[in-house]
This record gives C-alpha cells, sequence and structure tokens, in this order.
C-alpha cells in the first residue's frame, strides 16, 4: 500500500479541541515533525479534517 507523510506545520494552540484530539491521533507532537501513514481512507478522513494544520506529501 503506498505511504503519505504528514507533517504538522501549524500550532494546535486556539485550535477546536476536537482538532487537537485528530492531530494527536495521527502521531503528531511537535511543531515541524513528520510521521509515515499508509495511505488509507480513515488516514484520508483524519488529514482533511485538520488539513489546515499539516501538509501532506508522498512517502519515499
Amino acid at each position: 500500500m503506498a505511504k503519505i507523510k504528514v507533517t504538522l506545520t501549524k500550532s494546535t494552540i486556539g485550535a477546536i479541541p476536537n482538532h487537537r484530539k485528530v492531530v494527536q491521533a495521527l502521531g503528531l507532537r511537535k511543531m515541524h515533525k513528520s510521521v509515515i501513514l499508509e495511505d488509507c481512507p480513515a488516514a484520508r478522513g483524519a488529514i482533511n479534517k485538520v488539513r489546515h494544520l499539516v501538509t501532506v506529501e508522498d512517502a519515499e
């Protein structure tokens, strides 16, 4: 399965509490840190919810 790299680019300070939980569930803890996730519908849905806080690119 394909992999994607998700990076937290904006702070969760001031974000809606549900968005903070989604960011944590994605495995992102600190600013400018990245995680490699499998490109599945569940991950894409979570990323879509917080798309204003993260950047997504293909993992290689």
